[in-house]
This record gives C-alpha cells, sequence and structure tokens, in this order.
C-alpha cells in the first residue's frame, strides 16, 4: 500500500521544483509508472485482506477503485495539457500538484481500515476539486457551481461525523476489522438506530448522487475543466457507492424501512434523468444527468444488501467510471474546436474528425450497456437482484435502461451526422495525444469484457 502514497507523495515536490520544460514528460511518465505499479493488486490473494499497518489495508471490494484512481491520474494530466497553453508556468505547477493532492485522498480513502481515517479523506477531497472548478471552469457560473457542490458535501458530512462518533462512543472502536464482531447495536433503541443509520446514508447519497440531491453535479461538471470532469465522474462519485457498500457491510443491517424511500427515489431517478437526458441542448449536462442515472441502479443495488447486487454495482461502478470520462474528454475535444458545448453546434462532426468519430461509437455503445461490455454485465447483474428483490422493480429498470439507450443514441445522432455548420467548416485535426487518451479508455475496458471477475469485488 505505502508503495503507491509514497510514490505519489514524491511527485509533489517532483512537480514544484522540476524545470518548466520537464514538466509535463516528468508528471506523465511519475504518474503512469504509479498507475503500472497498481496493477500488481490484481494479483489473487487467500487473504481476505492484505494490510501495510493497522491503518491501511486492501481487498477485493477496494481494489478496484484504487486501480481505476491511479490509472486516472497519467489520463487527467495529459487531457488538460491543451487548455492549459496559455497559462503561466506555476498556474500549470498548481492544477498538477491539486490533481495530485486529490490522488492521494482517494488512495487513503479507499484503502484506509478506520472509519474516522475514511471520513477524513472522504472530506479532504472536497477543497482540491473546490478549487479545481473555481479556478479553472470556463465561465462565471463556475462560482455558482462550486457553492453548491462546496454546501450539499458539508450538509451531507455533519451528520456521517455524528454518526461515526456514535459508534465510536458505543463500541469503543471505528476499526472495519473489530465492528464486525461488536454487538453495539444491541444497545440502541430501533429509533435511534433509524436515525443513525440515515445519517450514515445521508453523507453518500449526496456524493452519488441520488435523484433529488443531485443538482450540484450537472452544475460543477458543466463548470469544471476537463480535468475535473474526469475525476468527478470517473471516481469522486464512486466514493458514494464504495462508503455505503463498506458501511453495509461492517456495520448491522439498517431497518428495511428506511431503505424503501432511498429505492423509490433512485429507481424513479433512473427513469427521470432518462427524459431529461432527452431534453439537454449542452453536451456536458446531457453526460453528468446519465451519470446520475447509472449512480441511480447503483444505489438501488447497494441497499438490497445481497451479494449479487454488490459485486453487479462495483461492476457497473468500475465500467460507468471508464466510460464517462472517455465521453467527457470527447465532449472537450469538440468543445476546444467549436467553443460551445451546445449540440446543435457541432453536428456532423464524423466528416470533419473521422477517427473521431469511431471513438464517439465505441463510448456510445458502452454507454448503452451493448453486449459484452462490462456495463451490461453490471446492469444485468443489478437488475436480476432488484427482480429477486420485488418483482416490480423490472418496469423501472426495464424502462430506465430504454430511455438510456435512446438518450445516447440521441447524443450520437446528433453530434456526428447531420448537416455541417457553417463555422466549423475549418477546424484544426486531432491530436495524437486526444486518441492516446481513447485508447487508454478503452484498452481496460477491452481487457476487462475478457476477465470481469478482476472488478467483481468477489
Amino acid at each position: 500500500m505505502l508503495k503507491m502514497i509514497i510514490p505519489m507523495i514524491l511527485l509533489l515536490p517532483t512537480i514544484t521544483l522540476c524545470k518548466s520544460k520537464q514538466f509535463w514528460p516528468t508528471a506523465l511518465a511519475h504518474s503512469f509508472w504509479i498507475a503500472l505499479l497498481s496493477l500488481q493488486w490484481f494479483k489473487p490473494s487467500m487473504e481476505l485482506m492484505i494490510f501495510s499497518n493497522c491503518y491501511l489495508g486492501v481487498d477485493q471490494i477496494s481494489v478496484p477503485f484504487l486501480i481505476l484512481s491511479c490509472w486516472l491520474t497519467p489520463m487527467m494530466i495529459m487531457a488538460g495539457q491543451n487548455n492549459l497553453i496559455t497559462e503561466p508556468t506555476s498556474r500549470k505547477r498548481t492544477i498538477i500538484f491539486i490533481t495530485i493532492l486529490l490522488q492521494i485522498s482517494l488512495i487513503l480513502a479507499f484503502s484506509t481500515t478506520e472509519l474516522i481515517m475514511f471520513f477524513i479523506a472522504f472530506e479532504s477531497t472536497l477543497l482540491p476539486t473546490l478549487v479545481i472548478i473555481t479556478r479553472w471552469g470556463g465561465q462565471m457560473e463556475r462560482l455558482n457551481a462550486g457553492t453548491y457542490f462546496l454546501f450539499y458535501t458539508l450538509i451531507g458530512s455533519l451528520p456521517l461525523l455524528v454518526a461515526l462518533l456514535t459508534t465510536q462512543t458505543y463500541s469503543g472502536t471505528l476499526s472495519i476489522c473489530t465492528l464486525q464482531l461488536s454487538t453495539y447495536p444491541d444497545m440502541m433503541n430501533p429509533w435511534t438506530h433509524t436515525m443513525w443509520w440515515l445519517a450514515l446514508f445521508t453523507a453518500f447519497m449526496i456524493k452519488m448522487p441520488l435523484y433529488g440531491l443531485h443538482l450540484w453535479l450537472p452544475k460543477a461538471h458543466v463548470e469544471a475543466p476537463i480535468a475535473g470532469s474526469m475525476i468527478l465522474a470517473a471516481v469522486l462519485l464512486k466514493l458514494g457507492g464504495y462508503g455505503i457498500i463498506r458501511m453495509t457491510m461492517t456495520l448491522a443491517p439498517p431497518l428495511k424501512m428506511l431503505s424503501y424511500p432511498f429505492m423509490m427515489l433512485a429507481l424513479w431517478g433512473v427513469i427521470m434523468t432518462g427524459f431529461i437526458c432527452l431534453r439537454q441542448t449542452d453536451l456536458k449536462s446531457l453526460i453528468a444527468y446519465s451519470s446520475v442515472g447509472h449512480m441511480g441502479l447503483v444505489i438501488a443495488a447497494t441497499l438490497t444488501q445481497t451479494e449479487w447486487a454488490c459485486t453487479g454495482a462495483i461492476t457497473l461502478m468500475i465500467a460507468h467510471g471508464l466510460t464517462s470520462s472517455m465521453l467527457f474528454c470527447l465532449a472537450n475535444t469538440n468543445y476546444e474546436r467549436t467553443n460551445s458545448r451546445t449540440l446543435l453546434l457541432a453536428r456532423n462532426m464524423q466528416l470533419l474528425l473521422p477517427l473521431m468519430g469511431l471513438w464517439w461509437f465505441s463510448a456510445s455503445l458502452t454507454n448503452m450497456a451493448l453486449p459484452p461490455t462490462i456495463n451490461l454485465m453490471g446492469e444485468l447483474t443489478i437488475i436480476i437482484s432488484l427482480f429477486n428483490w420485488s418483482n416490480t422493480t423490472i418496469l423501472m429498470t426495464g424502462l430506465g435502461t430504454l430511455m438510456a439507450a435512446a438518450y445516447t443514441l440521441y447524443m450520437l445522432i446528433i453530434t456526428q451526422w447531420g448537416e455541417t455548420p457553417s463555422h466549423t467548416k475549418t477546424i484544426p485535426p486531432t491530436h495524437t495525444r486526444e486518441h492516446l487518451l481513447m485508447m487508454l479508455h478503452m484498452l481496460p475496458m477491452v481487457l476487462l469484457m475478457m476477465q470481469p471477475e478482476l472488478i467483481q469485488g468477489t
């Protein structure tokens, strides 16, 4: 574990001290080396959890998220290069420094075995993300987006802290391993137990986000620079899902009555975000709302608390992390050439950028969960587990997947076909860097189709 954290921490002084000409190659090479080193966590182990010390450890649930975080670091550095060409060197250093700080927080959050340390790492992701959105965002609305993001996150974090301190008071420990042996819920009355779980759930539901608590997400995504959008979509949303899975596995199960309202909102959100996406004119906003729909399926799955559902939830989260990050990168390539996120102003891009059209097609197929993608494996597992939990859920999940296919096709057809607008007749060609970026998104998805058990958390 420490052989990932220490190189990541040492990358901070490296970025600060290296010469301006060697800045990008050094940051990229170092982060790629860490990403490749993280792949060894896939090596099968006979132990349930591998500890590096009493505070840090990895198991089959945290490994996929850790590798995804490490894999995304070089891609974020690569994606943001074009945006930062005109910026002075000091600002380039600052954004990479903040990005690495964010990655360190995420690695600590996914690998800690102490719940209070998880809370600290969970909350420490807030400040770097806020700085990335409010300082390097596209328009003046970025300040409004940052305010939404800050207050939604803070409102959820206080109940989570209170719930964790209550657990410490009743059980005397917050270690994941020790809590599983504790009998502290017997000391609580049913009302206290329900309120305690509600406080635990709130922070994670906002982070996911649950439909109804999702208003910060489209704003943050639309205003964030490409690096911010990638990390938000790929890893930060997954912190919520990981938190729910970890808490429900470690602590005493919540009462059934508490799960029902969250389950209803999550499944309703899958359908509603589908309809919202069909009405969007902003490309980044469309991709952001599609994330809310996919995370609704994940929330519904984690609340059923079955092994089958948790497997599907982890698989879908990893699949969605790679797919949505790729879609944001594609949206950014359009934005850099047309200076607009409006769908109608970037039509017939297939004719102008043919190879980019292939990447759009591939990303759209994975977002639709077409066979044999890992998105399909995750969604099917979740739909089956929800059907076993309640037969009527098939109506909502079925309609949700239909809507997902409809808005993905709508996005693909609008951007790739149609009449070419007059202002886009002469646009710059694509760069090798952009194709490498898309390749690094597609390669893990293709390889995981052949061996999906690596990310199924079993």
